[in-house]
């Protein structure tokens, strides 16, 4: 069981994660430091036990007793067949059932995921679950204000995540949307909020290593990294291929022909839209491939998730661990072996046009008129002397 002195003592980490009381109730830890009460509980409901979750106060000022109360009161619910309401008002120490904002993103998201990539899908459940539902989750929609949602994104962008805050605030203004058109609501809070309040997103210029010391360098930092082998391996093929995070983590082995030594992405999972993407594999790639192949991992992803084989890892499971190597965001990130392949390439005097189309870049005017394709031979020796390059490098004595 849970005490005041061991709640205090509770870790922040980059994840959201639950301790444990009794008898159902259960802390909740944000990221963003807050600590929200959970009731979690079973019952029947089309001759099946299902699982509910009910949110509570925000530790303290729900304090532990107050928490405890709450879950007693529902249990004593649960024993007349009444379902506990969705919401705990610590100004009553009561219970009502409204609709919570976390209610309205579950019906908004089930109501839109279909239209969505699967990449779009995850980051947008990433999004809310990190930045929205620790503070708003539990709250009734009808009773969050312009002022709520101010704080709430000023508070992002106090911590330097600029493009973050445009995305969750666009992503809330959505849900509120949904919930004046389903007739929950009738305002809009972040309607009010003009970009004004906060500060422009800056061009991106993704950090990158260019010089031929420093890629042996990002090498050999990359081969030191501790993590699991899909995401272990998915580095280790991100130098030879010039994919863009998602394309990379979402690999699935159909996608994959060692006859051919192609990769075949098909259109819909592309950046760029209605062209599907050819990646001539080498020898180095096919190597790595077939390990991780032997390696028999059950799943139709190349790199599955550790929490389940039926989803790939994310392409924040690569970023943290580019960090956890020891490499900082000022000197590379996950898209910056895109931009290194391409500098070096250039400057090793391969065809402006092959690498362009290797990295699935729109050519213009004339040049993009021709079929990528039939780059493909000029493409398969580029690719093969590109992980023949990166080879040398490491075997390279300093």
């Amino acid at each position: 069981m849970l005490t005041n002195t061991a709640i205090k003592n509770l870790k922040i980490k980059t994840e959201i994660y639950y301790v444990k009381d009794s008898h159902g109730l259960r802390l909740q830890i944000n990221p963003c430091a807050s600590k929200i009460w959970q009731h979690r509980f079973r019952i029947k409901e089309e001759g099946k036990l299902k699982g509910k979750i009910r949110n509570g106060g925000e530790y303290p000022e729900t304090s532990l007793q107050d928490a405890r109360q709450w879950r007693d009161k529902n249990k004593r619910l649960l024993k007349q067949g009444i379902i506990p309401p969705k919401v705990y008002n610590s100004t009553t120490n009561d219970i009502q059932d409204k609709n919570t904002f976390k209610d309205l993103f579950d019906m908004w998201y089930a109501n839109q995921q279909d239209g969505w990539t699967y990449d779009y899908a995850i980051d947008t459940q990433q999004r809310v679950e990190k930045h929205l539902l620790p503070l708003l989750g539990y709250k009734p929609i009808t009773e969050i204000n312009t002022k709520t949602m101010r704080d709430l994104l000023l508070g992002i962008q106090d911590k330097g995540l600029i493009d973050t805050l445009y995305k969750v605030k666009s992503i809330a203004s959505r849900i509120f949307n949904y919930s004046i058109g389903m007739e929950i609501s009738e305002i809009n809070p972040v309607n009010n909020l003009s970009n004004d309040i906060f500060k422009k997103k800056v061009e991106k210029h993704y950090a990158t290593v260019t010089e031929p010391k420093q890629i042996k360098w990002l090498l050999g930092m990359l081969n030191e990294v501790n993590s699991a082998l899909p995401v272990k391996t998915a580095l280790k093929l991100a130098p030879h291929l010039f994919l863009r995070p998602e394309e990379l983590a979402g690999l699935k082995w159909s996608e994959i022909d060692f006859n051919d030594r192609i990769i075949r992405i098909p259109a819909e999972r592309m950046k760029i839209k209605k062209k599907a993407h050819l990646i001539p594999m080498s020898n180095k790639v096919i190597e790595i491939l077939t390990v991780l192949s032997n390696a028999n991992l059950d799943s139709t992803f190349c790199f599955p998730s550790a929490r389940s084989k039926n989803r790939h890892i994310t392409t924040n499971a690569l970023l943290i661990a580019i960090r956890s190597a020891g490499i900082d965001k000022e000197t590379f990130t996950t898209h910056g072996f895109r931009h290194m392949a391409s500098t070096r390439l250039n400057e090793l005097g391969f065809n402006r046009d092959v690498i362009e189309s290797q990295l699935a870049h729109k050519l213009s005017g004339v040049r993009g008129v021709y079929n990528q394709a039939e780059y493909l031979d000029d493409r398969k020796s580029m690719m093969q002397a590109w992980s023949d390059y990166l080879d040398k490098l490491i075997k390279q004595k300093v």
